[in-house]
C-alpha cells in the first residue's frame, strides 16, 4: 500500500463491516486506528481508544446493519470517546444508515427514527456524516452538521455497462425509485419502466401494471435496500410474465433478511448485484449474487473531505 502522508488523518473500524474498512484504509494508505470493542459480563459495550487521537481529524466506518441496536451503540460509544480524547474532528462513516425507512409519519402516532439517529449522532459528538444511498434524501436535512452522500448507480451501472447487454430497460420496483431508475438509465443510455403495484383489498395479493415497454427486452431491476426480497421477486417475475426476456437486480444495500435469499435463488432473477456497505455472512453467497466493493469511492471521499475538496466530483 502507497502510504497517504499526513499524520492528521485516522482511520478506526468497529465491528459491523471490517472487510470494508480494511479496505479502504487500503486504498487511502493508512494504517488502521488500534481500538478494542469488549463486553461488560452483562452484554454493556466497552471500548478504549488505544492510541493518542488529540488534535486529529478521525473517521469512524460502522454500518449501522443487523445486529442494528448493537452497531449503532458500538458507533455511538466510539464518538463519545473520541471526544473526550480531544479528536479535532468526527467524522462518521456510514455505509448503511440503519432506522432510514421510518423518515416522515406515514401513520397517527409513529416515530421518525431517521431523525432521531441523526439527533443521537450529533449529541455524541459527529461533526460530519458520510454516507451511501440515504433512503430518502431529506435524511439530510434530519441533520445540522455536514452530509455527503454518495451514489452506488455509477459502481453499478459501470458492472452492467461491462457485461454488454443487449437491449437494455431499467426498471423502478415503484414510484419512489424513479429518480435512481432514471439515473441508471442515463448512464446505461436506455430506457426505464415504472411497475406500479396496488393491493385490491387486504390479504389479496398485490396487482401489477408496469408502465413503459419492456417486450423482448432485458430488464434490470434496480433498487436502494433489498430486505426481504418480497417486492422485487414479484416484480421480477411480473417483467417475464410481461415479456421481458431475461431479468437482472441490483441495489445499494443488501439486507436480505428474513427468506431473502431463498426467494431470490427460487425467482425469476438471473443475477442479484449488490454492493459491500453491509457485510453479509458466508451462508448469503449464493451463485446469483454478485458483490462489487464500494471501498474506492468511499475512501475516496475521506480524502477529498480531508483535504478539503469538491465531494461531489464523485459523482461523476
Amino acid at each position: 500500500m502507497s502510504k497517504y502522508e499526513n499524520s492528521k488523518l485516522k482511520v478506526f473500524s468497529l465491528n459491523s463491516n471490517e472487510g470494508l474498512a480494511e479496505e479502504i484504509t487500503e486504498h487511502i494508505g493508512v494504517h488502521m486506528g488500534k481500538c478494542s470493542v469488549q463486553r461488560f459480563s452483562d452484554g454493556e459495550i466497552q471500548i478504549n481508544i488505544e492510541e493518542s487521537i488529540r488534535g486529529g481529524e478521525v473517521y469512524v466506518i460502522q454500518s449501522t446493519s443487523s445486529p442494528v441496536n448493537e452497531n449503532l451503540m458500538e458507533l455511538l460509544i466510539m464518538i463519545d470517546a473520541l471526544k473526550r480524547a480531544s479528536a479535532k474532528t468526527i467524522n462518521v462513516v456510514i455505509p448503511y444508515y440503519g432506522y432510514a425507512r421510518q423518515d416522515r409519519k406515514a401513520r397517527s402516532r409513529e416515530p421518525i427514527t431517521a431523525k432521531l439517529v441523526a439527533n443521537l449522532l450529533e449529541t455524541a459528538g459527529a461533526t460530519r456524516v458520510i454516507s451511501m444511498d440515504l433512503h430518502a434524501p431529506q435524511i439530510q436535512g434530519f441533520f445540522d452538521i455536514p452530509v455527503d452522500q454518495l451514489l452506488a448507480v455509477p459502481t453499478l451501472a459501470n458492472y452492467f455497462e461491462s457485461k454488454n447487454l443487449d437491449d437494455i430497460v431499467v426498471v423502478s420496483p415503484d414510484h419512489g425509485g424513479v429518480t435512481r431508475a432514471r439515473k441508471m438509465a442515463d448512464r446505461l443510455k436506455a430506457p426505464i419502466a415504472i411497475i406500479d403495484k396496488r393491493r385490491p383489498r387486504p390479504n389479496v395479493s398485490e396487482v401489477m401494471n408496469i408502465v413503459g415497454n419492456i417486450e423482448g427486452k432485458t430488464a434490470i431491476l434496480i433498487d436502494d435496500i433489498i430486505d426481504t426480497a418480497g417486492t422485487i421477486t414479484l416484480a421480477a417475475n411480473a417483467l417475464i410474465e410481461n415479456g421481458a426476456t431475461e431479468v437482472y437486480a441490483c441495489c445499494s444495500h443488501p439486507v436480505l433478511s428474513g427468506p431473502a435469499i431463498e426467494r431470490i435463488q427460487n425467482s425469476k432473477i438471473k443475477e442479484l448485484v449488490v454492493t459491500n456497505t453491509i457485510e453479509l455472512p458466508e451462508e448469503k453467497f449464493i451463485d446469483k449474487l454478485t458483490q462489487l466493493s464500494v471501498a474506492p469511492l468511499l475512501g475516496e471521499a475521506i480524502i477529498r473531505v480531508h483535504e478539503q475538496q469538491s465531494v461531489s466530483k464523485l459523482f461523476d
